[in-house]
């Protein structure tokens, strides 16, 4: 349905509550004051246009918002963000003067609210409505014993505690279960981590754990800061006055769990480790909760509940399986599970055949104790099982990631993905694998160095087809996932040979992101794994199919990884561009250049123009943050020119975008407007509406440059809201950051503020070093019109400092600048004068049009 929102003229002040007791918009005070005023609104605008006022559904047709949201909106539930509510008082009829009466009251609202907000509304993003977390593994059926251990761990005063003991002790199954009996002493929810502490590969780091610690909290992926020190804080803040548990399983070490811990109660921490965590207990007041084996008589206890009466009628075979499975709680319940499969069988004569470990290699824990006895029990176990399900284990030893499914399975053994469901579940019910999830399996440490062991003994051929199946499925799988969630990417072509039988192909971009969530950790191991066995095709394969989620994401660690072991094994010049994507992100942009001109060079070496046309257009990006400008319109021209011969509208789309922004730099907007408007356009048409967002942003920012204030707020919008729709936290932090600029230059340094706050925000969780210096000195330019010239000089000195570590010319001298403004305002005029004179060498020196402005300024009597 058409609707009429023309805006008509002001009758006079607003009346919110309707009986002639006018509220100004610089009355309002609350959120209740501000959903009165636009409901008031709402009326007016009906009365003008002579009828009943614009439904919910006629609103939400203009706007393309869900009519539940505009009721929050207008019932004063929900504070309207920035752009959307910028919209709405448009669409209700609001005249300019009171749009920015109201955009100052809906500021002054927020204002209030995140001063009166626990914790701050500036923090990440996260749930106004977080269900509470449930996360502990389900508990552990007959858990028997441990009384010593369950009553240390009740008492109230500790904080942190950490259960430490050997591997198969039942550290794990001791902590969920008295996690389990003490789920009312915690009603604010319960978190649970598996750290994989003795994961051959990849342990989970800090940063890594943070950021799903975060996720179990409530914070949305864009809202989690991308450095350590950041994730802590704000994991410190949610969970301050919390009555919550953290399980973290399978530590390492001190450090790992450290950044982990509660600034204070009474949230609690329990860690289990096959480490002792002295660190922990010396410098953090960790309480620390020693297993050993468990005593004959729970032993025998834990056999009975297994086992029920036959147990009892046969105590002296159940005292000698317990002796030959060494008391360890693992070993006692696959033994178990070998007698429930064999109902009719004498516990005395099952035990007779359980190998008494003679001639078995020791499998060594931590700490050094010989484990022959649980070899022995699990060969014995194995022995009772199918040949299909032993082969099924065996093959899983060959698997380097920590959690797997039938997909998994049914590459390594080239069987049907049904066929291989079956083996799992009866792995599982023998105590051999544990299920994580709705299909999904691991294997506990000790059990896959029996696999790993294994299957070294396993035909060298057979072996390495199981393997290269294993590589094929994981590289076909992420290739379906990226070309549902990057279809753009595609055309980056990999080598990806037949592994149908094997993949299940994501439906849908939010299936192809939780899949590649869910298997991130694996597919860096198989990437790690394929390196160390020279399959260097594998590592630049997947180097190639994830850099993209990587970048979005911010998993830069992981990224670094994979990347780094792709250029390590092999001379393909696709792995060097992944590279130095990741160092030009987090500003090491001497590297990047480095190697995107080593990878430009590889791939003109094997005439791949489009690989090439990549390579040059990053090249150009870095040259532009180093000021190298001519070099920087050089490779864009070259790039766009491959990208034109090939016919790839995408990649043209994306170089228009590049010289747009570069023009714009160099003072030539109106050269730059035909570019971006060009670039959108054609983004438009392809349908990649995340980068059409960061072509719109551009395009506000060169018409902000023009002087077309007004006008470039709509494409900003625009282009803020692509972003998060696309869920791309970097873009929509450009976007923010142009949009502040813009409520600068109009005069509204309070709202510039906060956008440029909230772009400082986004550019620090996504690592994005060069936002984070265009940001800081916006924001120190902005405090300073706010006659704070303090706080002014505080950012630019933050600028400053990261320019020096990025080597960005243009924001050093910005940041250079900006200092000498906020000291000439401070009356430190001599300090002034010092910055801009090195302010005016660099923009001299760049051919900048800024130095024009500087050289006055110094021309001024002081």
């Amino acid at each position: 349905m058409a609707i009429d929102v023309r805006v008509g003229r002001s009758t006079g002040p607003l009346d919110p509550a309707g009986h002639g007791h006018a509220t100004t918009p610089d009355r309002v005070r609350t959120l209740a004051e501000l959903a009165r005023v636009l409901r008031e609104l709402r009326r007016r605008h009906a009365r003008l246009r002579g009828g009943p006022p614009l439904s919910y559904r006629e609103l939400a047709a203009a706007t393309g918002w869900s009519r539940g949201i505009i009721g929050e909106y207008l019932s004063g539930r929900v504070l309207p963000p920035t752009d959307r509510f910028d919209d709405l008082v448009r669409l209700l009829g609001a005249t300019p003067a009171e749009q920015g009466a109201l955009a100052t009251a809906r500021d002054r609202v927020e204002e209030q609210r995140r001063q009166s907000a626990r914790p701050p509304t500036s923090a990440p993003v996260v749930d106004n409505h977080p269900s509470v977390p449930r996360q502990l593994p389900a508990d552990v059926p007959g858990f028997t014993g441990r009384t010593a251990q369950l009553a240390a761990l009740d008492t109230h005063q500790v904080t942190v505690s950490a259960i430490c003991g050997t591997a198969g002790i039942g550290k794990t199954a001791l902590a969920v279960h008295w996690a389990h009996g003490t789920r009312d002493r915690f009603p604010d929810g319960q978190l649970y981590l598996d750290l994989r502490g003795y994961d051959p590969d990849r342990p989970v780091s800090p940063a890594d754990a943070l950021a799903t610690l975060l996720r179990g909290l409530g914070v949305d992926t864009t809202g989690i800061p991308a450095d350590l020190p950041g994730r802590a804080a704000l994991y410190r803040t949610l969970l301050a006055g919390r009555r919550m548990l953290v399980l973290l399983d399978n530590a390492y070490e001190a450090e790992q769990v450290r950044p982990l811990l509660p600034g204070s109660p009474p949230a609690v921490v329990v860690v289990t480790s096959r480490d002792g965590l002295a660190g922990l207990v010396a410098r953090d007041g960790a309480r620390r909760v020693d297993l050993d084996v468990l005593s004959r008589a729970e032993a025998a206890a834990l056999l009975g509940t297994l086992l029920g009466a036959r147990a009892a009628a046969e105590p002296g075979a159940v005292a000698e399986l317990a002796r030959r499975c060494g008391r360890l709680p693992l070993a006692l319940r696959v033994a178990a599970e070998v007698a429930v499969a064999q109902p009719g069988r004498s516990l005395a004569g099952l035990v007779a055949e359980l190998p008494a470990g003679a001639g078995v290699p020791d499998l060594l824990d931590a700490t050094g104790d010989p484990r022959t006895e649980v070899r022995a029990v699990f060969s014995w176990s194995l022995r009772q099982l199918p040949e299909p399900v032993t082969q099924a284990f065996t093959l899983l030893g060959l698997y380097p990631g920590a959690q797997f499914d039938r997909y998994t399975l049914a590459a390594l053994a080239a069987v049907d993905v049904d066929a291989a469901g079956g083996p799992l579940r009866r792995l599982a019910r023998a105590h051999l694998v544990e299920a994580v999830g709705p299909g999904r399996y691991r294997m506990h440490d000790l059990l896959r160095a029996y696999a790993a062991d294994l299957a070294a003994a396993l035909d060298p051929k057979a072996r390495g087809e199981a393997v290269d199946r294993l590589y094929a499925h994981t590289v076909a799988a992420a290739a379906a996932a990226r070309d549902v969630l990057f279809p753009h990417d595609s055309g980056q072509s990999v080598a990806t040979p037949d592994a149908s039988t094997w993949v299940a192909p994501p439906a849908e971009p939010r299936q192809a992101q939780r899949w590649l969530d869910r298997q991130r950790p694996d597919l860096v191991s198989l990437a790690l794994h394929a390196a160390r066995a020279e399959r260097g095709d594998v590592a630049a394969a997947l180097s190639t199919l994830l850099w993209r989620y990587f970048e979005v994401g911010g998993h830069h660690q992981d990224a670094l990884a994979v990347h780094t072991a792709a250029v390590r094994t092999t001379e393909h010049p696709a792995a060097l561009i992944n590279l130095a994507n990741v160092q030009w992100w987090l500003g090491s942009y001497a590297d990047a250049r480095t190697h995107f001109q080593a990878a430009a060079d590889g791939f003109q070496a094997i005439a791949d123009a489009s690989g090439q046309g990549r390579a040059l257009a990053r090249l150009a990006m870095v040259h532009e943050r180093l000021g190298a400008y001519g070099p920087a319109l050089d490779c864009l021209r070259q790039a766009l020119a491959v990208y034109r011969t090939t016919g790839d509208r995408h990649g043209e789309a994306s170089q228009l975008l590049n010289r747009g922004s570069l023009y714009r730099r160099l003072g030539r907007p109106v050269r730059a407007l035909a570019h971006h408007r060009r670039a959108a356009g054609l983004f438009a048409q392809v349908g990649d509406a995340r980068l059409e967002g960061y072509a719109l942003g551009n395009l506000g920012a060169t018409l902000l440059q023009l002087g077309r204030v007004k006008e470039a707020l709509a494409p900003l919008r625009r282009a803020l809201v692509h972003c998060r729709d696309a869920g791309d936290p970097a873009g929509m932090g450009s976007a923010r950051a142009t949009l502040g600029a813009a409520y600068r230059v109009l005069g509204r340094p309070a709202r510039a503020h906060q956008q440029l706050e909230q772009a400082l925000d986004l550019a620090r969780r996504t690592g994005d070093r060069g936002l984070e210096t265009e940001t800081l000195n916006a924001l120190g330019e902005t405090l300073l019109d706010l006659a704070r010239p303090a706080d002014a000089l505080e950012r630019h000195r933050a600028a400053l400092a990261v320019t020096a570590r990025t080597g960005d010319r243009c924001e050093h001298a910005r940041a250079l600048d900006g200092m000498a403004a906020a000291l000439d305002a401070s009356g430190d005029r001599s300090a002034a004068h010092d910055h801009w004179t090195r302010a005016l060498a660099v923009y001299t020196d760049l051919g900048l049009p800024q130095a024009d402005r500087v050289r006055d300024r110094l021309a001024q009597p002081t």
